[in-house]
This record gives structure tokens, C-alpha cells and sequence, in this order.
């Protein structure tokens, strides 16, 4: 009963943390919104004992991309930048697109069997990185090394819009 008050108490936490980082009209507030809900994800690694990926979860994605979303907002915006408000049309259809986008998940999710990996309740942080490296079958070292490059793209694309902004605040002095 523990665990399922603890799941529902998570799920709801992010629910309300997401909405919150995609409505506000605070840029530097969506992005500490965005934070919340990754630590909340690793919440619920540490529920189902994946305890390695919740680890990973909270250095790079909670460390490092929302340290960098923070950087670059406070690099380019000021911390005060608002977003301008939606119209009542455009709630509607990107809420239309957001439900269908739900329910494609869902019904994929309902007729995808999923099944158990042999060995896997006896893997080990090490295994995992074996496997994480491997340039054979099964092996994970492109997708690892095409991240790599995409983190790399992401910091060169903050400081070149940086740049850009400090550079059209100066010309307009």
C-alpha cells in the first residue's frame, strides 16, 4: 500500500510539474519546473531498484542538461523574460495534438508484449557498461557516441546564440 501512495504521490508531482513548465510564461521557472520533473523521474528508477539508471538519471539529465537549459536562459533571456500568453485556439489544438499523442502511447504501450530479458535480474553496473561500450551485436557505442556529439552541438548552439545576443545589445546601445 506504501509503494503504490508513494508511485501515485510521484506521478502526480510530475503531472503537475510538467503542466506547470509547459503553461508558465516565466522561462527560468519552466526550466526549474522541467528539473523538478526530471528528479521525479528518478523517483521512480529508485522505486523499481534500477537504482544505476536513477543515478544516471540525476547526474546527466537533472545535473547537466537542466544546469545547461539554465545557463542558456540566463545567457540569452533575461531573468525576468516572460513568453507571451497562447490563445484560447492554440490551448485547444496543441492540447487536441497532446491528447492524441496520449492515446497513440497508450494503445501502442497496450499492444506491445513486453517480456522478460534473460539474465537481466543478475546484471551488474559493470555488464551495463560492457554493454554500453560494445561495438558488437547488442552493442550501444553509436547511440552513446551520436548523444555525445548532440550535448556537444546543444553547448555550441547556447554559446553562439549567447554571442549573438550580447553582440545586437551592444550594436543597439
Amino acid at each position: 500500500m506504501g509503494e503504490r501512495l508513494l508511485f501515485y504521490l510521484l506521478a502526480g508531482l510530475m503531472v503537475l510539474f510538467s503542466v506547470l513548465a509547459v503553461s508558465t510564461t516565466r522561462v527560468i521557472r519552466a526550466a526549474v519546473y522541467l528539473l523538478f520533473v526530471m528528479i521525479l523521474m528518478a523517483g521512480f528508477y529508485f522505486m523499481m531498484g534500477y537504482n544505476f539508471l536513477a543515478g544516471v538519471q540525476l547526474m546527466v539529465y537533472s545535473g547537466g542538461i537542466a544546469v545547461l537549459i539554465v545557463i542558456a536562459v540566463l545567457l540569452v533571456h533575461h531573468i525576468e523574460h516572460r513568453v507571451e500568453r497562447l490563445s484560447a485556439f492554440e490551448y485547444l489544438w496543441k492540447g487536441a495534438v497532446v491528447l492524441a499523442g496520449m492515446v497513440l502511447t497508450l494503445v501502442s504501450l497496450r499492444q506491445f508484449s513486453f517480456r522478460r530479458l534473460e539474465g537481466a535480474e543478475h546484471a551488474t553496473v559493470a555488464d551495463v557498461g560492457e554493454r554500453l561500450l560494445a561495438t558488437g551485436r547488442g552493442g550501444y557505442i553509436l547511440p552513446f557516441e551520436v548523444i555525445s556529439v548532440l550535448l556537444l552541438a546543444v553547448m555550441v548552439a547556447a554559446i553562439v546564440i549567447a554571442k549573438g545576443e550580447s553582440e545586437n545589445a551592444r550594436n543597439h546601445d
